[in-house]
């Protein structure tokens, strides 16, 4: 009886009345631009620290090679596991990711 709401442009646009009806009601509860910068607020927020009047530069020199490494051995452990058993041409692929996660974390941690 009501599966025409099931059409796909049709759930969307009711979803889109919906969200904007929504946002629209809750606009009254959001925080105005003019009350909160009254306080001189334009400052970075630092957990109640001071902050030096220069920018902090952030250093990803440590984060990079962890997220290689977790990206490298998730991908491997994801195919590996996946890999069907049964044939001896999905042990050759397994075995060609593990040899490629090998070379590529040696080449992470050549320092």
């Amino acid at each position: 009886m009501y599966e025409w709401l099931l059409f796909p442009p049709i759930a969307f646009i009711i979803i889109l009345g919906l969200t904007l009806t929504l946002s629209g009601s809750l606009s009254r509860l959001a925080f105005r631009r003019s009350t909160v910068l009254k306080s001189g607020s334009r400052k970075a927020y630092a957990c109640g620290e001071d902050l030096p009047e220069h920018r902090v530069q952030v250093n990803y020199g440590q984060f990079f090679p962890f997220a290689f490494f977790f990206t490298i051995l998730h991908v491997v452990a994801l195919i590996v596991a996946t890999v069907p058993i049964e044939t001896i041409d999905s042990f050759f692929i397994a075995v060609v990711y593990i040899v490629g996660a090998i070379t590529g974390l040696v080449i992470l941690f050549r320092r």
